[in-house]
């Protein structure tokens, strides 16, 4: 099976699990301080907080910008279902904003002021696939309606500097870096990193570490906080990832670009969104199927000659949850997108063989 997505492990990453095991410190410690600042750096930041999930990253950063109650969060549907619900999870109401076009799947800027209110407080932008949203555009959009402006980064590791007011990452098992679960936050401003941090860990103003080594032997509790941490192990596992992310991002964008080529040869009726000069971390290779090709059928015939795929995403708003909560919801340009839209493999393991195979397999399936 030629998978979808497939995590880079070796004896590095071995190594270093064992190394955490062998000192009998498995919570946030020096492992999860190392990685924060080595990821803070990539990303020209000075400083970073590793969590459990980019979710909880989401999550912690709308409370942490005070979004809440009675407050509106500008939002994408073509996301996975976790960049709505951080909203819900501050009490806030999403608003779904349709995309550009089929070309640029990414959350439309016109569309997203014809839905501004007066409760609007906040709008996130989400790097689909890993090819980053025009930030200037946004940033200068937020400025003027003097909203936060967050971006769910989970698929675009060390590509960038942060635009946004925060911007959460993913390292769960399928993304360019992995930690299995876990996710980090960087912010410009250090007093939202601030209290993202205390957030991260029950609002607590110390933390184990620090009682274990003698520098504090209580603790307060400040504000209202959650168990997003992130553990020794996990920290351990992303050092090591994060000094390969460079490489692998390059080797991601060279099997786009050889898709882009084979594709454009086997089957020109599929369309790749995007362009190929922009920015990208490469994290997924979504194509367009024609109007009229049965995509379960193509993805069934994928199947059965060992290729794996996959689509990202089904529209949150199509959701039952979002449905019954938000009804009459209609994004002409997103349910277009997200009813032809099919994923193929795409990792840093791959070689020109397995595209030719995909590609040719796509071709016959069509």
């Amino acid at each position: 099976m030629i998978s979808l997505a497939e995590p880079v492990l070796g004896e590095k990453e071995k190594q270093a699990l064992s190394a955490v095991i062998e000192s009998g410190w498995l919570t946030m410690g020096e492992q999860v301080k190392a990685f924060e600042k080595a990821f803070a750096e990539m990303h020209g930041e000075t400083e970073a907080v590793a969590v459990s999930s980019c979710t909880a990253g989401l999550h912690l950063s709308l409370a942490a910008l005070g979004v809440g109650q009675g407050d509106e969060v500008l939002v994408p549907s073509l996301t996975f279902v976790a960049t709505v619900n951080a909203v819900l999870y501050v009490g806030a109401t999403p608003v779904f904003v349709d995309i550009d076009s089929l070309e640029c799947p990414h959350i439309s800027l016109e569309d997203a002021q014809r839905n501004l209110t007066d409760k609007t407080k906040a709008v996130i932008v989400m790097h689909y696939g890993g090819y980053l949203v025009d930030l200037a555009r946004w940033r200068e959009f937020a400025d003027r309606h003097q909203l936060f402006l967050v971006e769910d980064a989970a698929h675009a590791p060390g590509i960038g500097t942060v635009v946004g007011d925060a911007a959460a990452f993913s390292f769960f098992s399928n993304k360019n870096m992995t930690t299995a679960e876990g996710g980090m936050v960087l912010a410009p401003r250090s007093a939202v990193l601030e209290k993202i941090r205390a957030k991260r860990s029950h609002g607590m103003t110390t933390g184990t570490l620090d009682r274990h080594v003698g520098h504090a032997y209580s603790y307060d509790v400040t504000t209202l906080g959650y168990n997003y941490r992130m553990d020794e192990l996990r920290a351990a596992l992303g050092l090591c990832q994060l000094s390969h992310l460079k490489a692998w991002n390059a080797k991601r964008r060279a099997l786009t670009k050889l898709y882009r080529q084979l594709l454009a040869k086997h089957c020109p009726t599929v369309r790749v969104p995007f362009k190929s000069s922009d920015v990208t971390a490469a994290h997924l290779l979504p194509v367009l199927l024609s109007d009229g090709v049965e995509r379960e059928q193509v993805m069934g015939e994928l199947r059965a000659a060992g290729i794996q795929s996959s689509i990202h995403y089904p529209p949150v708003h199509h959701f039952s949850y979002y449905r019954a909560r938000f009804p009459n919801i209609e994004l002409v340009k997103t349910e277009r997108f997200c009813q032809r839209v099919i994923t193929l493999p795409l990792s840093p393991s791959l070689e020109e063989l397995d595209l030719e195979k995909i590609v040719k397999t796509l071709q016959s399936a069509i």
